[in-house]
């Protein structure tokens, strides 16, 4: 059963915000990256636990894009929802998104 997927706000923004400087850069380019975030959402949906945890230590779980630097940080609140938290740059500073959760 697929769960439910819910975008912090902020994670939102972030994809937009990615989506329109690959689009400045090449058009349509950004529209490949929210296809491909969009499949990779889908595929949380189907397996949430399939991911690795982020940290031992903390409950979000990443997925990584395979064609574009960006990582999906989420978490499981219950076996029907997940929450994205952060669409983060992985060049960006690790764990600048937790004080969203």
């Amino acid at each position: 059963m697929k769960s439910r997927i819910r975008f912090f706000p902020q994670a939102r923004e972030e994809l937009e915000a990615a989506a329109a400087w690959y689009d400045e850069r090449r058009p349509g380019l950004g529209v490949e990256l929210v296809a491909e975030i969009d499949e990779a959402v889908g595929q949380i949906s189907d397996y949430p636990e399939g991911w690795p945890l982020w940290r031992d230590d903390r409950p979000y779980r990443k997925r990584l894009l395979s064609r574009f630097p960006y990582v999906l940080f989420f978490v499981v609140v219950d076996a029907d929802e997940i929450e994205i938290v952060a669409v983060a740059h992985s060049s960006r500073r690790p764990g600048y998104w937790l004080e969203r959760a």
